[in-house]
């Protein structure tokens, strides 16, 4: 596919967001890092003192290695903070572990969307893991046993894109519930809060562009199947 004009054209928008979605994230984060704010929490206290007065009392918050590697486990009901927002003293760690938080909230208020993702990760998996080798299988046998195997090969990916476009509004979600905690919490100042924000809407960026490769691979694969466009080349 990679040698294909027309899949390059349709990967085009992902890849460029996706680049510029990197590149805002870490710039961001590496600014607003040097940015303190009044009271000196680290990301955990943040994290921590949300979940307190939000009265959530049965989720743990811990360490977890890699950059900006973090993330809200449902399933043990454990916020994960990577070292530079777990040990961090800043806005963009304060930023970062309250959207962690924020998914901690969804989940602790039955929010729908991620208990919709939720369900959707061993679908997600499954396709990811599985369309290629579909998709292999059905340019390599002819008939009906092939076109069978690129229509599997299509909903398998399917499955993952689900995913993606649910992922989008349970990540804006978070972002919103996390600006509104460190307000109400007084735990950013007015002013502070920006710098936030605008870290948490550079990594929303990463998912919309997630989202949009996603679409635009299976647009693709379903105009050279021949059911889009009547093309199967």
């Amino acid at each position: 596919m990679i040698f294909d004009p027309l899949y390059l054209l349709f990967m085009a928008p992902g890849l460029i967001l996706g680049l510029y979605a990197q590149f805002k994230v870490k710039s961001t984060f590496a600014k607003f890092k040097q940015v303190g704010f009044q009271n000196g929490f680290t990301g955990a206290e943040v994290a921590r003192a949300i979940l307190r007065t939000n009265d959530i009392q049965d989720v743990k918050v811990e360490e977890v290695q890699g950059f900006l590697s973090d993330h809200y486990d449902p399933r043990h009901k454990v916020l994960r903070l990577s070292p530079d927002v777990f040990r961090g003293r800043s806005v963009a760690s304060a930023g970062i572990a309250a959207h962690e938080v924020g998914h901690a909230l969804q989940h602790a208020k039955g929010y729908g969307p991620l208990a919709m993702r939720s369900a959707l990760v061993p679908i997600a998996q499954f396709g990811s893991m599985s369309w290629m080798w579909l998709l292999l299988g059905g340019m390599f046998v002819a008939g009906p046993l092939g076109q069978s195997l690129i229509i599997a090969a299509l909903v398998a990916f399917g499955g993952a894109v689900l995913f993606q476009l649910v992922t989008l509004p349970v990540e804006y979600d978070a972002s919103a519930r996390a600006l509104v905690a460190l307000r109400s919490g007084g735990i950013l100042a007015p002013g502070a809060d920006t710098g936030a924000k605008k870290v948490l809407d550079a990594a929303f960026l990463t998912y919309l562009a997630a989202l949009i490769s996603a679409v635009m691979t299976l647009l693709y694969l379903l105009v050279r199947s021949g059911l889009l466009g009547g093309n199967n080349d």
